[in-house]
C-alpha cells in the first residue's frame, strides 16, 4: 500500500500528524496541503510537513489518490463542496473530525457521485497545544481510530481506510455515526463543556483569582481540557447538540442528587452517592488504544 498523492486539507496538528506519519512510514510519494492561512501554508512547507503548499482546496486534490480533511467540523460543508469536481473516482476520502453524523450530512449534501470515496473517521488523540508547529509523527500511535461507513461504503475502501491508520500505529475500530456521536457526548463532549463550565464558574467570582492561586493537583487534572481550543470545541458542541443536550439532562439528574443530599444534611446519602462513583471509576480500565496524552479525548 503506497500513494502517490496526499492531499492534506487542514495544515494543523492532526492533518500534519497525519502527514509525517505516513511519510515515515514509506507510503506516501508526495503530499501537497492547504490552509486558510498562507502564513500556515508556507509554515507547513518550513517544517517539510508537506512538499507544496496549494492556494486552494480544490488544486490541492487534484490528481490526490488520498485525501484526509483535517478542518474543524464547522468548514466541512464548504471543503466537500469545493473538492466535488476533482475528486478523483479513485480516491480515498477521510476526515478526522469529532462528531461524525453533521460530517456525514454535509458529505451526502455535497460529494455527489464522490460520496462512495468517503471513508468517515475520529482518530482519538492531540494535544493541548494545536497548530502545525506541534505535529509529530507519533501522535497516532496506539492510539484508536474510529470509522464510521455509509451504506454506500465499499468493503475495499473501507479495508484501504482501516489499513492506512493501522500502518501508522493506530488500532481501529467501526461505529455507526449515531452510536460514535452518542458514545462521544457522554465520554467527550460533556466533559469537556462541564470543565469549561467549572472554571468560568470560578473566574466570575469576585474571589476567583484568588480561589485559582490556591488550586491542586485535583484542579489542574479536572480542568485540564478546558485549556482546549475554543473554535475545535464551538463546533463539536454545536454539531453534537443533540446528544450533549441529552448528556446534560443525565448529569443535571446526578447533580440533583448530590445537591439534595447536602440540603437535607443526609451524610449516608451523599456517601453512597460518593461509593457509587468511586467503585465504577475504580473499576474501569483504559481500553487498549484509549491511553491518554493532553486532550486526546477529542
Amino acid at each position: 500500500m503506497k500513494f502517490q498523492r496526499l492531499a492534506l486539507i487542514g495544515c494543523g496538528l492532526m492533518g500534519g500528524s497525519f502527514a509525517l506519519a505516513l511519510r515515515e512510514a514509506g507510503l506516501v510519494q508526495t503530499i501537497v496541503g492547504f490552509s486558510a492561512s498562507n502564513t500556515t501554508r508556507q509554515r507547513a512547507v518550513e517544517l517539510k510537513v508537506i512538499d507544496q503548499a496549494c492556494a486552494s482546496v480544490a488544486e490541492a486534490v487534484q490528481g490526490a489518490d488520498l485525501v484526509l480533511l483535517a478542518v474543524p467540523v464547522g468548514a466541512m460543508h464548504s471543503s466537500f463542496a469545493a473538492m466535488r469536481d476533482v475528486l478523483q473516482p479513485n480516491a480515498l476520502l477521510m476526515d478526522v473530525g469529532s462528531t461524525k453524523c453533521d460530517v456525514i450530512a454535509a458529505a451526502q449534501a455535497t460529494l455527489g457521485e464522490r460520496l462512495s470515496c468517503f471513508v468517515p473517521a475520529h482518530p482519538i488523540a492531540g494535544k493541548e497545544v494545536a497548530g502545525i508547529e506541534h505535529a509529530e509523527s507519533q501522535l497516532y500511535q496506539e492510539r484508536r481510530t474510529i470509522l464510521t461507513p455509509l451504506p454506500k461504503t465499499g468493503i475495499h475502501r473501507l479495508q484501504a481506510a482501516h489499513d492506512v491508520w493501522a500502518a501508522i500505529g493506530s488500532h481501529v475500530s467501526t461505529m455507526t455515526p449515531e452510536a460514535h456521536d452518542a458514545t462521544f457526548a457522554a465520554v467527550s463532549h460533556l466533559p469537556h463543556m462541564l470543565a469549561f463550565a467549572a472554571v468560568n464558574a470560578i473566574t466570575s467570582q469576585a474571589q476567583g483569582a484568588a480561589f485559582l492561586d490556591m488550586a491542586g493537583p485535583g484542579f489542574r487534572d479536572f480542568s485540564r481540557i478546558a485549556a482546549s481550543d475554543p473554535a475545535v470545541w464551538r463546533d463539536i458542541l454545536s454539531a453534537n447538540h443533540a446528544e450533549v443536550l441529552a448528556q446534560v439532562a443525565h448529569f443535571r439528574a446526578a447533580l440533583d442528587q448530590f445537591e439534595n443530599a447536602l440540603k437535607q444534611g443526609d451524610a449516608a446519602a451523599l456517601q453512597a452517592l460518593i461509593q457509587q462513583a468511586s467503585a465504577t471509576r475504580a473499576g474501569w480500565t483504559l481500553q487498549a488504544g484509549n491511553a491518554c496524552r493532553a486532550n486526546d479525548d477529542t
